[in-house]
């Protein structure tokens, strides 16, 4: 259970990238809101699917299509959002910055979070054992939490590095493209 919770947490996808722009531009401790929101997010989708949602799936897939089809918008959003940022840093702009609800709609909106929950928990709680989805939720809400703030720690320690609006622009375009073709992925396989 950990190690698929941490292989498919840690592993670079759009809330991931959001975490490392948002630690570059923000710093550690204000990006933890976007941290909580995701991990929350996430553990919610995947609680749910261990307790049926993974059925309404089934039964409707063109509920699968919707939230793909809205995830890439909301992602592509993101991404665009990143890069027509000006690159000034201004503290006072904490409006700007990702919260809560903004990290747990991108997990909700995001296909790798959704098939992670599918596959996670018909793998380790595949016999609708309450037990067992409560205990993977609880052992990915750690992990994810972990991974997610290791990205933004990560962006963090550029901070430095990033002490120019022009450089900013830079990182904030290069992430906006890894999203854009993180979306791409995603659609396509």
């Amino acid at each position: 259970m950990a190690a698929f919770a941490l292989a498919a947490s840690i592993s670079p996808g759009p809330v991931n990238i959001v975490a490392l722009s948002s630690g570059a531009r923000y710093g550690f401790s204000a990006s933890l809101r976007h941290v909580t929101g995701a991990t929350v997010g996430f553990s919610a989708l995947l609680l749910l699917t261990g307790i049926g949602l993974h059925e309404v799936i089934v039964e409707w897939p063109q509920v699968t299509d919707a939230i793909r089809w809205a995830g890439a918008v909301f992602l592509l959003y993101m991404a665009w959002r990143l890069a027509s940022d000006s690159g000034e840093l201004d503290p006072g702009s904490a409006s700007k910055r990702p919260s809560i609800s903004q990290g747990a709609a991108m997990q909700w909106l995001n296909p790798k979070a959704w098939l992670a929950s599918v596959a996670g928990m018909g793998t380790y709680a595949s016999g609708g054992d309450a037990s067992a989805v409560w205990l993977f939720t609880a052992v990915y809400f750690v992990i994810c939490y972990l991974s997610i703030a290791s990205w933004a720690w990560a962006g963090s320690f550029l901070q430095n590095y990033l002490r120019n609006a022009a450089r900013v622009r830079i990182f904030n375009r290069a992430m906006a493209v890894t999203i854009v073709l993180s979306v791409v992925y995603l659609m396509t396989s």
